[in-house]
């Protein structure tokens, strides 16, 4: 008795879609790093203007440069993930469906495109039903 799950079956549908959508945000996201990469001075200049009356101007600015690089290093992620996912799905690959769930969580708090492909990406790829799974048996009466 061979059953389809709902996974497979919602993946093999939407895979293609999905996958273009996926390539698209991940060169989307890598274009918003080079964006971030190129106006890393300006950025730099209009924080350090706001600093003008700080006490401590230096420890702020250590933690503006910390927080920056952690935003592109976050923003290059997504992207890489973003089309390797895409390319995957595409492809037809085993991994696709992990992938694209990675690629979804770490970009699902990136207002708006990340929020609305990683929450189609969730309700596709994860399962329908996860509780069938763990139904305790009848009892006999």
């Amino acid at each position: 008795m061979t059953q389809t799950s709902p996974v497979s079956r919602a993946s093999s549908t939407y895979s293609g879609s999905l996958g273009v959508c996926w390539i698209a945000y991940g060169i989307i996201r890598l274009a918003l790093t080079v964006w971030l990469i190129a106006f890393q001075i300006t950025a730099t200049l209009m924080f350090g203007a706001l600093l003008t009356r700080v006490p401590n101007p230096f420890s702020l600015m250590s933690a503006f440069h910390f927080l920056y690089l952690g935003l592109i290093i976050w923003s290059a992620a997504s992207g890489a993930l973003g089309v390797l996912a895409g390319l995957l799905l595409l492809t037809g690959q085993g991994a696709a469906r992990l992938v694209a769930i990675l690629a979804a969580l770490v970009s699902l708090p990136e207002l708006p495109l990340g929020v609305i492909i990683s929450v189609y990406t969730l309700v596709v790829l994860l399962p329908v039903a996860p509780m069938q799974s763990y139904v305790a048996p009848a009892r006999a009466a």
